[in-house]
């Protein structure tokens, strides 16, 4: 076991059919945080109850509970997230983790990832791949310095710098922080030794997956994804199910975003940072050097 000190925050909204799987993973870590903030944002279904059935015997757990509200957006996870992040600030850590409420993992989860900050001083932020369905992303495509939102730690110095979560209604909040840090500097990688299972499909909490997929490609467009990778990411994804219609609708996406004006929330230096990475990657793929 490691010597490094963490601490989680899962802002959780009407998780009762998965959140007693994530509970019971982090309360069964060979190594626990020095605390776990939950933070149930207006919950209207048993997610409050579930989470205080398992404080009783955890002291090392925290609650917060939210306002409700009608709409579900990306906005008001970072919300969540430093209510939580509040009951934080007079603690002694060196690791602060931001934990979806419908994901589940090995009882050493952790401590592995733990291990990797210890092994490498520059390394500000690291996860694993998330599991859906049986399969992950196919890396050729996915940056492996990327880290999913699904499980997101981060050293506290490189948390401090990149300002924290930056709340964006739209989404692409967890990308904005990684990426964030690699431009200033910091190194973030997915560790793919390891595995988190998340269950329930990704971008599917407002609506269904076919929305999902048109909803990724407005976000692809106003985080600034670059024109030539966003045609290679369409014709991957076309053939993966939803087969040829996932693609199109990715595509569509992107392509309303552009012609209807939609503002791009992110600062103009981290789009540069962002489309210089996409196309390096896709030069190494066409290479055939996508693994170096």
């Amino acid at each position: 076991m490691g010597t490094l000190r963490y601490v989680l925050v899962t802002p959780a909204r009407n998780e009762e059919r998965y959140i007693g799987l994530t509970l019971d993973s982090v309360i069964g870590q060979t190594h626990r945080p020095v605390k776990w903030v939950v933070v149930s944002d207006g919950s209207t279904d048993r997610t409050d109850e579930i989470v205080a059935s398992r404080l009783r015997k955890n002291p090392w757990m925290d609650f917060v509970r939210m306002p409700e509200h009608r709409d579900r957006h990306f906005a008001a996870k970072v919300q969540c997230f430093n209510a939580g992040f509040t009951r934080l600030k007079d603690l002694d850590y060196d690791i602060v983790g931001s934990l979806d409420a419908d994901i589940s993992f090995e009882p050493d989860y952790f401590d592995f990832l733990l291990g990797k900050f210890e092994e490498n001083p520059r390394l500000g932020v690291a996860g694993t791949p998330f599991v859906e369905n049986g399969s992950h992303y196919d890396y050729r495509f996915t940056n492996i310095e990327h880290v999913s939102g699904a499980c997101q730690l981060f050293r506290r110095k490189c948390f401090e710098e990149i300002g924290g979560y930056v709340p964006i209604r739209g989404g692409g909040i967890d990308w904005t922080a990684v990426t964030t840090a690699r431009m200033k500097g910091w190194q973030t990688r997915t560790f793919t030794e390891k595995v988190c299972h998340h269950h329930r499909a990704m971008g599917t909490g407002n609506a269904g997956s076919m929305g999902a997929w048109f909803r990724h490609g407005k976000k692809d467009y106003f985080l600034g994804g670059h024109p030539v990778w966003q045609c290679f990411r369409m014709f991957y994804q076309m053939k993966n199910p939803p087969f040829v219609v996932g693609g199109l609708l990715l595509m569509l996406g992107y392509a309303w975003a552009g012609l209807s004006g939609m503002e791009r929330p992110i600062p103009r230096d981290l789009m540069a940072f962002h489309r210089k990475e996409q196309i390096e990657r896709l030069k190494r793929f066409l290479l055939g050097k996508a693994g170096e």
